[in-house]
């Protein structure tokens, strides 16, 4: 009798801590709990986050009509996001530095939060991703960089039109696109989309709005100049980020450059091979119906646009790893051991590695020198690119997220 009362007791701890760890309130009370910690962490710092120095100082230099592309001596390094990031910044860069660095970190997060919770999968597996993705979200938010925004941005223009909202969904895509770049990958959804014409329209209408924004508080003539100043940023770090010693590069390239001992092997191969990879499920028509094949090319979109960009480095890789979760959370059951082994990988090397839990000895001497935190995200996604290739998907739909 007591040894029964003993076992009843035990699973009602695991059930209450598996219904905690399901409770959406929890998961959010975590993230913010992390936003938190990371703000304490960097108020006992000597000095502020260089990049968040840039990013301020973005909306300042603005204001005064200052090249935003060159080292500046309220910050080391450059800044490399578009012009429209100086109006972006702005509410947050004209407060007192911490109280804007933690304002910073909570909107990034809370936008991914939102974009997850929109996703067309069940409740449960979108907590799974909440989980899964909170430690590079971490790493991320050390770096204070916009690419948690990133994330959330790739995953709303796919849930937009998912829902036939291409409105909306052009909106996030030009965000994206005139802070980063990055977010021009949202575009890989467009095949998806319904009333196609419609969608092209928003497009030319949120980029005007885009381009145009800045130029009202800081004049078009010095904002046109801020654009020709951003190409020429991005075209000289890209030469920078090849070389074997750069924090950059963590991409299929860098990792063959960085084995190989050879840093004047170009990109141009393998983005032409990655992107004809990428581009060939759009061939698979009929599977377009396919809420998996969908989902599947969502996580692809994720993955790939790290993983063949060299200017991806640790903190870039939580748009990576929305892609893994998503990728793993929607796996068929009973889910392939491969699966199983290729998802335990990526969480060993691409999210614990860059942290105190992995042997220091093989972060600084295999995982750091040849870039093989990308090698996992490499692996899952020619696997995600086989089976948007070959696997025959179900048509019908699968359960909502509330059912």
């Amino acid at each position: 009798m007591f040894s029964l009362n003993k076992k009843e007791s035990t699973l009602s701890f695991w059930q209450r801590v598996g219904n905690l760890l399901n409770n959406q309130k929890f998961i959010l009370g975590v993230w913010i709990l992390l936003v938190v910690v990371v703000a304490i962490k960097q108020f006992f710092k000597p000095s502020i986050n260089n990049n968040y120095l840039i990013f301020k100082h973005a909306y300042f230099h603005a204001v005064d009509h200052l090249n935003l592309y060159i080292v500046h001596p309220e910050h080391l390094d450059t800044n490399h996001y578009g012009p429209f990031f100086s109006l972006l910044i702005a509410p947050f860069a004209i407060l007192p530095d911490y109280i804007g660095m933690f304002f910073w970190q909570l909107a990034n997060v809370l936008f991914l939060y939102f974009a997850i919770k929109q996703l067309p999968i069940e409740q449960r597996k979108i907590n799974a991703v909440y989980w899964i993705v909170a430690h590079e979200m971490l790493t991320s938010m050390f770096s204070f960089q916009f690419n948690i925004s990133i994330a959330a941005i790739i995953i709303l223009a796919y849930v937009c039109i998912e829902k036939k909202q291409n409105f909306w969904a052009t909106f996030v895509i030009m965000l994206g696109t005139f802070v980063k770049l990055y977010g021009i990958v949202g575009l890989a959804f467009f095949f998806f989309a319904k009333e196609k014409p419609k969608f092209i329209a928003y497009c030319f209408f949120w980029g005007i709005v885009f381009l145009v924004a800045p130029m009202i508080f800081f004049t078009p003539s010095y904002i046109l100049q801020s654009y020709h100043d951003w190409y020429v940023s991005l075209s000289e770090k890209q030469l920078l980020n090849a070389s074997l010693v750069s924090m950059q590069d963590i991409s299929v390239m860098g990792m063959v450059r960085r084995i190989a001992q050879d840093p004047t092997i170009p990109n141009l191969p393998f983005l032409l091979t990655g992107l004809i990879l990428f581009a060939l499920p759009y061939l698979r028509i009929k599977q377009y119906k396919a809420p998996l094949f969908r989902l599947f090319f969502l996580a692809s979109t994720l993955i790939f646009t790290v993983i063949f960009s060299n200017s991806s480095e640790s903190p870039t890789y939580v748009i990576a790893f929305a892609g893994v979760a998503i990728w793993f959370v929607v796996q068929e059951k009973p889910i392939n051991k491969g699966v199983i082994a290729l998802f335990v990988l990526a969480l060993l090397l691409t999210t614990l590695s860059a942290s105190d839990l992995f042997p220091k000895y093989l972060r600084e001497n295999y995982i750091k020198p040849y870039s093989l935190k990308a090698l996992p995200c490499i692996l899952i996604w020619l696997v995600l690119t086989y089976e948007l290739l070959i696997k025959q998907f179900d048509l019908t739909q699968i359960k909502a997220k509330n059912e």
